[in-house]
């Protein structure tokens, strides 16, 4: 079982996720604003976030990047949850640290299916092999723990396990669906795009992967020894 914050204004919507995700037997509390939201998550951080962009007082986009510059709160998985379906809306989301992007209107059933892929790819992370080098970067799962040449580097729950993902399947030409099928884990609806949005993160979180992490044209990535 879960914890799950959901940070929505429209009480039905939020009655709603909150009933279904309750149905999946995950705890769920609510916050109606972003400065809500925001400070129950310093408070008492939960295991994921559903947060919804259009929120009063502070928005979503707001939250999240103030989340992902909190060391203490910065890997909590957030899914963001919008009637803004703007290809540009679910980019700048993905660009300041979202794991995932649903679009109002929206089935209750695949919320709660992404939100257990999701926890499930984050508890994987934690498992077997504890530590792995590649380079300069080491990873140490059981503390959840990336660092480059000795520096610790600050990721979300999905750059976390896409570079976990590469470092499994260094050399090899992994395609972009590739990624989303085994990162993302289901039949992922944003697009492709995504995949490119996460790598352009860890190359800039990670510079030493500008040169490892090698753009295969229209196709994919391949991580190789630079």
């Amino acid at each position: 079982m879960a914890r799950i914050l959901v940070v929505e204004d429209d009480p039905d919507i939020a009655e709603l996720v909150a009933l279904y995700l309750q149905k999946a037997g995950h705890a769920t509390e609510r916050a109606a604003s972003g400065s809500d939201g925001l400070a129950r998550v310093r408070a008492e951080p939960p295991d994921l976030v559903i947060l919804d962009l259009m929120l009063p007082g502070l928005s979503g986009l707001v939250v999240c990047e103030a989340m992902r510059a909190d060391p203490a709160v910065a890997a909590i998985p957030i899914i963001m949850l919008t009637a803004r379906a703007e290809e540009s809306d679910k980019i700048a989301g993905l660009e300041l640290g979202a794991d995932d992007y649903v679009t109002k209107p929206f089935s209750p059933k695949e919320l709660v299916a992404r939100t257990a892929a999701l926890l499930r790819r984050v508890e994987r992370a934690k498992t077997p092999p504890r530590q792995q080098r590649f380079g300069p970067i080491e990873i140490d799962a059981d503390r959840h723990l990336v660092t480059d040449e000795g520096r610790e580097v600050k990721l979300t729950a999905k750059e976390y396990l896409l570079l976990e993902y590469l470092l499994q399947h260094q050399g090899r030409v992994l395609s972009r669906d590739l990624l989303l099928t085994d990162v993302w884990g289901y039949q992922y609806t944003g697009g492709t795009r995504t995949v490119d949005v996460h790598v352009s993160r860890l190359r800039e979180k990670i510079p030493w992967l500008a040169g490892a992490l090698q753009t295969v044209k229209q196709f994919g990535y391949k991580l190789v020894d630079a």
